[in-house]
């Protein structure tokens, strides 16, 4: 099984995890704020058995360096584009994002549709304005900037436990490793600047909610939304906005479980995704009504 490596993007260090056949439909998977690629360790191996598996740490994120402009939306995504190109897949890719991951992957399909295939969105940011009192403090001057700069063994803790139901997710080994994030150069001043660019005190902002979501539906793609019923992030209702903004998605929602169902529940995440993936790619194959019509 592949382990995390390095490559050079645009000059940067980039931190990628790729595994699979490279024959077979590639599949990208993208973490959220403040994360990086071991958020998806548990489906590496489940989707690597049949699908080409792309994990990165986000530009600025994880163990990955940060893009020279002030971080925006449409900068992270331009930056997991520039990866994929210094990878060589050219190819359109299935994308499944998490939290953030989700709001990036809706952008890089607003940026460059022909690099979309599918969208899997798993607890997505951008469905709604209410989003944990922790990620709103920081988006305010002065408290989010001390609060991405000082993360203790406490904070990293009480972060680990506000993501998963399931207390016993939170070991030593993920707070250890949250913590080791949390020293790298980049992610604290990328950290605050997304919080600050998508959110406010108050919530999320609407502004790029509603432009992202505009741009999604002028370039429909076979999607599925998940979402935890215990979410304490980004709360579950926002599967019902979801229904709404995306009337052609699929939707699944979990019992039991929080904001990375990816970990929760890694067996019935592969199983619902694969069965999707198999879908959208006989979506993909068939001719369209409009040419069979001709």
């Amino acid at each position: 099984m592949s382990t995390p490596t390095y490559i050079t993007v645009d000059g940067r260090r980039t931190r990628v995890r790729i595994g699979g056949d490279p024959e077979r439909p590639p599949v990208l998977l993208l973490h959220g704020i403040g994360r990086s690629l071991e958020d998806w360790a548990p489906q590496f191996q489940r989707l690597a058995r049949t699908q080409r598996v792309i994990a990165l740490d986000v530009p600025g994120f994880g163990f990955s360096d940060r893009p020279q402009e002030h971080i925006t939306l449409p900068v992270l995504a331009r930056g997991v584009a520039e990866t994929l190109g210094a990878l060589g897949e050219k190819r359109p890719l299935h994308l499944i994002g998490n939290s953030l991951g989700g709001a990036v992957a809706m952008q890089l399909l607003a940026l460059e549709p022909e690099r979309v295939a599918s969208l899997v969105l798993v607890n997505s940011a951008g469905f709604g304005s209410q989003v944990a009192i922790a990620l709103r403090l920081l988006a305010l001057p002065g408290i989010g900037y001390l609060a991405t700069r000082h993360t203790t063994r406490l904070a990293a803790e009480v972060n680990e436990r506000l993501i998963f139901a399931d207390k016993s997710l939170v070991t030593k080994e993920r707070v250890d490793h949250a913590r080791t994030i949390a020293k790298q150069p980049d992610p604290g001043d990328v950290t605050y600047e997304t919080a600050r660019a998508l959110a406010t005190g108050r919530g999320v902002r609407p502004e790029w909610r509603a432009e992202l979501i505009a741009a999604v539906a002028k370039h429909p793609r076979p999607t599925l939304v998940v979402w935890g019923d215990r979410d304490r992030v980004l709360p579950a209702h926002h599967l019902d906005t979801a229904r709404q903004l995306l009337p052609h998605a699929d939707t699944h929602l979990f019992t039991g479980v929080g904001h990375m169902p990816q970990i929760e529940r890694p067996d019935e995440f592969a199983e619902l995704v694969l069965a999707f993936l198999a879908g959208a790619a006989t979506a993909r194959s068939q001719p369209s009504a409009a040419h069979l019509s001709r």
